[in-house]
């Protein structure tokens, strides 16, 4: 990996809708689905809905720090999903559906912080943002169906009613940003 591909991690709910947004994104390079900051070490998608793990539902976003900055990043991320519920996005609830911002450098960790700060300030939200800030543990990519998800079901009923609405505000409030 180049000084300027850089990796972070991202706990937005369902992993199908933070990873259909971003695989969309210009200057993000990959997108994979997992699961991490859990006591699992190699869970399944199976052991994670249980919410016994403590595995979130993430994803980890190789980018160009050229062509997107962690900030324009962040930016998306607290568009896409609800930073102020614990431990829910919608009507999935469990902690595997936590917010949550896992990085891998501790620039990463103050500009995460800072964006919180600087949301918080600027009542961005008109409840308290409960998104965690933790380093990057215990991350194990989820399986092979879960990659593309969206791209390969896109007529699945959670798909057209739940992902898809939040694509497409991804693409309407970001549109300089949509890949081409």
């Amino acid at each position: 990996m180049s000084e300027q591909q850089q990796t972070i991690t991202l706990g937005g709910g369902c992993f199908w809708c933070t990873e259909a947004v971003y695989v969309k994104v210009r200057g993000v390079l990959d997108v994979e689905s997992g699961y991490s900051n859990g006591q699992a070490a190699r869970p399944t998608y199976e052991e994670v809905c249980t919410g016994r793990t403590g595995c979130n539902e993430v994803v980890r976003l190789t980018y160009d720090s050229q062509n997107i900055t962690l900030w324009e990043i962040l930016e998306i991320f607290f568009v896409i999903h609800d930073p102020t519920s614990l431990n829910r996005q919608g009507n999935d609830a469990g902690t595997q559906y936590r917010s949550g911002i896992y990085y891998a450098t501790p620039e990463q960790k103050a500009s995460a912080e800072e964006f919180i700060r600087k949301a918080g300030e600027n009542k961005l939200f008109s409840k308290p943002i409960v998104t965690e800030v933790l380093p990057l543990e215990n991350y194990w990519p989820a399986e092979d169906y879960h990659q593309d998800y969206f791209e390969n079901n896109p007529d699945q009923g959670y798909c057209a009613f739940v992902v898809g609405p939040k694509v497409d505000k991804f693409r309407k409030t970001f549109a300089s940003r949509v890949k081409d």
